[in-house]
């Protein structure tokens, strides 16, 4: 009986259905590769879609006026103040001469020179420093 399944089993896969190939050939979606014609408004149309950024062309260099009239008036009104903060506690402050002065933290060395006027800020606490340099006109 065994004998008679193996043969059978045998016989099924001798006898089986043939293997049948096929040659799969790549045909590009994209109209620029290759593909298509008729795809391009589909993938432009698909690109458009998933782009996250609005279109700002127009706005881009359009400012609001008063926005930048209430900055313009902030600068101004901190300008003068800074002068007059600076008026009031150095007096008339001469740059051609050189000085130190102490500003809570800070202090402010004032040294001038040939090429121009060289002001050192020295933060006492952290030991940080910035020299900015004036040349003359």
């Amino acid at each position: 009986m065994r004998l008679a399944l193996f043969v059978v089993a045998l016989g099924a896969f001798a006898w089986g259905s043939s293997a049948s190939a096929q040659q799969l050939v790549y045909q590009p979606t994209n109209p620029a590769f290759g593909g298509f014609t008729t795809n391009y408004s589909w993938l432009l149309q698909s690109a458009q879609l998933q782009n996250e950024e609005e279109d700002d062309s127009l706005n881009r260099f359009t400012r609001d006026p008063l926005a930048d009239f209430e900055s313009s008036l902030q600068r101004q009104i901190l300008n003068q103040l800074s002068r007059e903060l600076i008026s009031d506690r150095f007096g008339d402050l001469d740059l051609t001469r050189p000085g130190t002065f102490s500003l809570g933290d800070f202090q402010v060395e004032v040294v001038p020179g040939l090429d121009g006027v060289s002001v050192r800020v020295f933060n006492i606490l952290t030991g940080d420093e910035t020299i900015v340099s004036i040349p003359n006109p």
